[in-house]
């Protein structure tokens, strides 16, 4: 994993360092004292899927499709906010029963900044030190939650550094920390707001994923034709590359996608 994450995670210091500090101190705890539970923030593009479904291709076979392997989506599982007592429950029981045939399970929260609030804190005495929770010993398991949240002032804080000729290799995650924690646990409009999760210290890594430059894309250009088996041409590599939005308008940075949109393009120029 840590030199899959080296060679293909292109531009995130802090992402390739925190997961893998994460993981490395939990899988080799016999005993943990509690699940390992990490929250990614990032805007669109910059790799949290990428990252959740290469760290579970790593601890299960057949990755995301892995029985042990549950994703949520509010879109999809929690639809609509008068229902929200009943997805408590439904979410309850999810958990419980998932955690009961394999203490080993990964549960992965997609777009936490469009859960309902209030929804997520049902899992608040699975994510704690206690011993049992409803009989079920889940001490072992891994939560991940994914989030575009804090995206806007990751972005903000990189470009200031930019700006002020720094590095991003030299961009620290207390320099981020405040400015997530901020945009994400006291926006009325995340699922994290008031959330027991945070007023307990429930999530051991804030995970941030800065925003992606020209010279980025260019890799994961690359690394999208030779997945697809195609010829990496530097011409089209560079008009993939070239035919992303960039901001801020003035200076085109920082790619407004990500990577996200690299694989839909590259059909255009074969």
């Amino acid at each position: 994993l840590e030199c899959d994450l080296a060679m293909n995670l292109v531009g995130q210091p802090l992402v390739r360092q925190q997961v893998m500090k994460g993981l490395k101190e939990f899988l080799e705890n016999q005993n943990p004292a509690k699940p390992l539970v990490m929250s990614f923030h990032g805007s669109t593009g910059t790799g949290k899927t990428y990252v959740s479904s290469m760290l579970v291709r790593y601890l299960f076979q057949g990755g995301l499709q892995s029985p042990y392997v549950h994703q949520f989506s509010p879109i999809v599982h929690f639809p609509h906010a008068e229902r929200i007592e009943q997805y408590k429950e439904n979410l309850k029981r999810w958990i419980q029963g998932n955690l009961t045939n394999c203490g080993r399970s990964v549960f992965l929260f997609d777009e936490m900044d469009k859960m309902h609030p209030g929804l997520i804190d049902v899992i608040i005495p699975f994510l704690g030190p206690s011993w049992v929770v409803y009989g079920t010993n889940y001490r072992k398991a891994i939560f991940i939650f994914i989030s575009n949240a804090g995206g806007e002032q990751i972005n903000k804080m990189t470009l200031d550094l930019w700006r002020a000729h720094k590095d991003r290799e030299e961009i620290s995650l207390q320099d981020l920390e405040l400015a997530i924690s901020k945009a994400v646990f006291e926006n009325p409009q995340s699922g994290f707001w008031k959330s027991g999760i945070i007023n307990e210290h429930l999530i051991d890594f804030v995970v941030p994923f800065l925003p992606l430059r020209h010279h980025h894309v260019k890799q994961c250009v690359v690394s999208e034709l030779v997945q697809q088996g195609l010829e990496v041409r530097p011409g089209v590599v560079q008009e993939v590359a070239d035919s992303i939005r960039y901001f801020p308008e003035e200076e085109k940075i920082f790619s407004s996608t990500g990577c996200k949109t690299v694989s839909s393009r590259i059909s255009f120029f074969f």
